[in-house]
């Protein structure tokens, strides 16, 4: 049984158009030129970009100082967190170096304020207070 075969008789369908060389120069050049950076015009821009379920990219905003960070879970819904980045010279400290050191207190500024919470809420004699080793210490003084 003979059957029409397209390609027998010359027929070649041209489901994809033919690149042109110098398009592909066009298009390596501006991927080079963005260095992997995707811009969007505003959180519209940013809302309407599509994704690939379970993929997570940066979108740069060209109109503001905000990265958009889109995410596609295994369903494809999207979802967004937004950070808005500042630009600074470098001098300035680092938000590490800007925090100050933690302070701590000495152990007679923590006696001294022990002393104090002990006498507002009843005295040393008050039994919730006391500490196994200050109990026992406490029962030695009174059997001498």
């Amino acid at each position: 049984m003979a059957y029409n075969n397209y390609f027998s008789n010359g027929f070649v369908p041209q489901y994809y158009p033919q690149i042109q060389p110098s398009m592909m120069t066009q298009t390596t050049q501006q991927q080079a030129q963005n260095n992997g950076i995707i811009w969007v015009q505003g959180i519209a821009g940013a809302k309407s970009y599509l994704l690939a379920p379970n993929t997570t990219v940066q979108l740069w905003d060209s109109e503001a100082q905000i990265i958009y960070l889109k995410s596609a879970d295994a369903s494809g819904m999207p979802s967004m967190k937004i950070l808005d980045y500042t630009i600074r010279d470098e001098v300035s400290q680092s938000p590490q170096q800007a925090t100050s050191s933690p302070t701590y207190v000495t152990k007679e500024e923590f006696d001294k304020f022990r002393s104090e919470v002990q006498n507002l809420i009843g005295g040393r004699n008050n039994e919730s207070t006391l500490s196994t080793t200050e109990k026992q210490h406490s029962n030695s003084k009174q059997s001498r």
